[in-house]
């Protein structure tokens, strides 16, 4: 990880629903977030650290409530981690740079190219418009 803040640090950086899903493992409510349906060229950055975690052209509808992505941006983008919590075995997805959650990441896509449908909570991230400098 290359960014590594103090919860208090994490909690001025946020706003409180990022930190309740980034930092405690949180989850917005199906069909709420922001990007469910922007379209838009560019790239998806971790709303924590800014680091691009998935890019535009992977992103599809998967009907689930939230974006949904067939591949990350690149490997080295995100963490894949066992996730057993609920009582249901999952695997978390996790920003590689800062360690924030950012979802899950399902093995039931099979009209996508790698056949996987990450899951990912807007609040976890921002959008970067491509040709838009911020």
């Amino acid at each position: 990880m290359n960014v590594d803040l103090s919860d208090d640090e994490w909690k001025d950086k946020l706003t409180p629903e990022q930190y309740r899903i980034l930092r405690e493992k949180g989850t917005e409510t199906a069909f709420s977030g922001k990007l469910l349906y922007e379209e838009g060229a560019g790239d998806f950055v971790c709303a924590a650290c800014g680091a691009v975690v998935f890019k535009s052209d992977t992103k599809f509808d998967s009907g689930s409530g939230w974006p949904s992505f067939y591949d990350p941006a690149d490997t080295s983008a995100v963490r894949l981690l066992e996730d057993t919590s609920g009582g249901i075995h999952r695997v978390e997805v996790t920003c590689a740079n800062c360690g924030s959650h950012l979802g899950h990441v399902f093995n039931d896509a099979p009209d996508q190219p790698t056949g996987m449908r990450f899951c990912i909570n807007s609040a976890s991230l921002n959008f970067k418009e491509k040709g838009v400098s911020s």
